[in-house]
C-alpha cells in the first residue's frame, strides 16, 4: 500500500538519459498499477468493486479498467502506432460521455477481465517502450510526455478511488500506514511575503500538464500567509463560536450552499458526548486537533478565513509563497528545491491515510517560511480556472481547456493521498466548490499593511 519515491530518481527529470528515462518509466508504471490493485482486485470483492458507492463516484471497477484503456489509447496506440485492441470499450470510458452516477447501469469488465485487459495492455506497453524514441522532435514523445501523463493520470485516479473507499461502509481493508513524524515546534502563526514579480507557471517542465504552461510574470503586492495549514482544532473554535450558523461570514453562493444543506461540520465529522469524532475508512475515532482539516468545501473554507479575520490567498499568492526564492529570484520546482519528494519533505504518496500534525516535514519548508506546502491536504485558493497567457491544449482539450472558466476553484499542493509524481509546485487541480469527498482543506492569507 505504501507508495515511496525512489531515492535513485534523477532530481532533474529534464536531464534523464534515454535509457535511465525508460528504467524510470518502467518502474513508475509498475508502481501505479501495484498501488491500482492495491485499492481494487487485491482487497475488495467482485460486489464492493461493482457497486456505486456514492453518485459522486465511480464504481471502484470502471476506475480500475479505465486506466488501462486510457494507457491503451495513448501508449499502444498513439506512442507506439500499434494496433487498438480493444477499441470495443473507448464509449464505455469515456469520462466525458458518461457521467460518474451513470457508469453503474454500463456493462462494464467484470474485476478479473479488467484484471487481464490491464495486464495485457501493460505487456503490450513494456514491450514496445524499448523501441520508442524520446528525441523524435514529436511533442507527444519529447522527454516521455506521454508516458509522465499516463503514470500520473493512474494516479490521479487512485486518489479518486481513494475517495471512494471513504464513502464506502463497511469493514476497513485499507492499512492504516506509517506513524507519523515528529511536528516542528510551533513558531510563527503566518510569514510575510514580500511584493514584486515572480515566474509562475512553467515551460520546461517535463512531466507538466498544458494548463501548468507557460511560464510567466506575475507582480503581486506584499501579503501574509498562513505557515501552516488551518487545523481540526481551529475549526472547532469556528463551529463553536457558531460559524456555520452565522452568515455574516459566508458568500451569498455559500450561504446558500449552507441552508440548501444544513451543514455545520466539515464531511465525516459527528459530535458524540461533547466530543468531535471522525470515520475514517471505516474506523471512527476522535478528530486529531493538530491535523489540517479536511473534507471541507470551498464555502467552508472562505467562511472560516472571513471569521478569522482573514481570506483564501489567490492562486498567484499560494504559487509565489510555495515556489518564489528571492534569494536567486527564482521559482523553484518544490519548495524545498529540485530535489524530488521524500519523506522528510512531505506527506505524500498513500504513506498515511491522513495528514500529518501541522508543522511536520521540516524540510519542507519554502524560502517564504511557509510548512508544508506540499501533501498534506489539498488547499482551496480564491482563484477560479482559467488559462494562462498563451495557453496551448496539448494533447487533448478535455485534460483542461473544457473546465476553464467561473464554476470551478483552483485547489493547490496535493493531499496525503497525492503520489509524488503527480504533484509539484506549478500543478493545479480544481473542482466544484461544494465538493467535500477529497482531500481538501486550506490555508489562511491577509493583505499586507500599506505604511
Amino acid at each position: 500500500m505504501t507508495e515511496n519515491p525512489d531515492p535513485t530518481q534523477s532530481a532533474d527529470p529534464s536531464t534523464s538519459t534515454p535509457s535511465t528515462l525508460r528504467e524510470r518509466i518502467a518502474a513508475e508504471l509498475d508502481s501505479g498499477r501495484r498501488r491500482s490493485e492495491g485499492l481494487t482486485v487485491g482487497v475488495l470483492d467482485d460486489a464492493d468493486l461493482i457497486a456505486q458507492h456514492s453518485p459522486l463516484m465511480s464504481p471502484l471497477v470502471w476506475d480500475f479498467a479505465h486506466v488501462g484503456n486510457y494507457e491503451e489509447q495513448w501508449l499502444v496506440r498513439a506512442a507506439a502506432g500499434r494496433d487498438a485492441l480493444r477499441p470495443d470499450i473507448d464509449v464505455l470510458y469515456d469520462a466525458f460521455e458518461n457521467p460518474r452516477a451513470e457508469r453503474v447501469t454500463l456493462p462494464l469488465l467484470r474485476p478479473r477481465e479488467a484484471e487481464e485487459y490491464n495486464a495485457q495492455v501493460r505487456r503490450m506497453v513494456l514491450d514496445s517502450l524499448e523501441h520508442v524514441s524520446f528525441d523524435s522532435g514529436t511533442a507527444l514523445l519529447d522527454s516521455g510526455f506521454v508516458y509522465h501523463m499516463v503514470i500520473q493520470h493512474e494516479h490521479q485516479h487512485d486518489e479518486t478511488m481513494l475517495a471512494t473507499h471513504q464513502l464506502r461502509r463497511g469493514d476497513p481493508v485499507l492499512d492504516v500506514g506509517a506513524v507519523p513524524p515528529p511536528a516542528l515546534p510551533s513558531g510563527p502563526s503566518e510569514v510575510l511575503v514580500a511584493g514584486g514579480p515572480f515566474t509562475m507557471g512553467t515551460d520546461d517542465d517535463p512531466w507538466a500538464y498544458d494548463n501548468e504552461r507557460g511560464a510567466h510574470t506575475v507582480d503581486l503586492p506584499a501579503f501574509w500567509i498562513d505557515t501552516r495549514a488551518v487545523t481540526n482544532a481551529a475549526h472547532m473554535d469556528f463551529i463553536a463560536d457558531g460559524g456555520y450558523d452565522d452568515s455574516r461570514w459566508w458568500s451569498e453562493e455559500g450561504w446558500a450552499w449552507r441552508s440548501r444543506t444544513g451543514k455545520h461540520a466539515p464531511a465525516f465529522w459527528r459530535r458524540d458526548a461533547g466530543q468531535w469524532l471522525r470515520r475514517r475508512f471505516g474506523r471512527v475515532e476522535p478528530v486529531p486537533p493538530d491535523e489540517p482539516v479536511q473534507h471541507v468545501s470551498f464555502y467552508e473554507a472562505e467562511a472560516h478565513a472571513r471569521w478569522a479575520g482573514k481570506r483564501l490567498p489567490t492562486e498567484a499568492e499560494w504559487e509565489k509563497a510555495a515556489r518564489h526564492d528571492p534569494a536567486t529570484g527564482t521559482s523553484l520546482r518544490f519548495p524545498w528545491g529540485a530535489d524530488e519528494p521524500g519523506h522528510h519533505h512531505a506527506n505524500l504518496g498513500q504513506r498515511l491515510l491522513h495528514p500529518t500534525p501541522a508543522g511536520t516535514h521540516p524540510g519542507g519548508t519554502a524560502p517564504s517560511g511557509a510548512q508544508q506546502m506540499l501533501g498534506d491536504v489539498w488547499e482551496w485558493t480564491a482563484s477560479d480556472f482559467t488559462a494562462y497567457p498563451g495557453f496551448q491544449a496539448f494533447p487533448y482539450p478535455e485534460y483542461s481547456e473544457v473546465f476553464f472558466g467561473g464554476d470551478y476553484k483552483v485547489l493547490r499542493g496535493g493531499s496525503w493521498a497525492t503520489h509524488p509524481t503527480a504533484i509539484r509546485g506549478t500543478f493545479r487541480n480544481w473542482d466544484h466548490p461544494i465538493r467535500r469527498q477529497i482531500f481538501s482543506g486550506f490555508r489562511c492569507a491577509r493583505n499586507a499593511e500599506v505604511e
